[in-house]
């Protein structure tokens, strides 16, 4: 597969190796290939300390910052909890057991 760079003298994607420009999905038989970008997180105010948070870099350092973990990473699988009777009240298993 065919590896595209920008190249700005023509403004178009063209093959790294070639310089081949890369052209639309009527004239080639595999589908078009172009990069994938999103957009950055808008700007707002944290709920753990109220600072202002813009982008994705300072919503990784704001969460570091408070000892934190985005819920994302957080498994789904079964709870353990430290409180013995509190995971036994609640029928959830306790981190000792196994």
């Amino acid at each position: 597969m065919p590896t595209y760079v920008f190249d700005r003298e023509r403004g178009i994607m063209v093959d790294k190796a070639t310089r081949e420009p890369m052209v639309d999905e009527a004239t080639r038989a595999r589908p078009l290939q172009t990069p994938m970008t999103y957009s950055d997180l808008p700007g707002y105010r944290s709920p753990i300390d109220g600072s202002w948070i813009e982008g994705r870099r300072a919503r990784a350092y704001d969460l570091q910052k408070n000892n934190c973990v985005d819920a994302g990473d957080l498994s789904s699988g079964p709870r353990k909890l430290k409180n013995a009777k509190f995971a036994e009240k609640h029928g959830v298993t306790h981190l000792l057991e196994r």
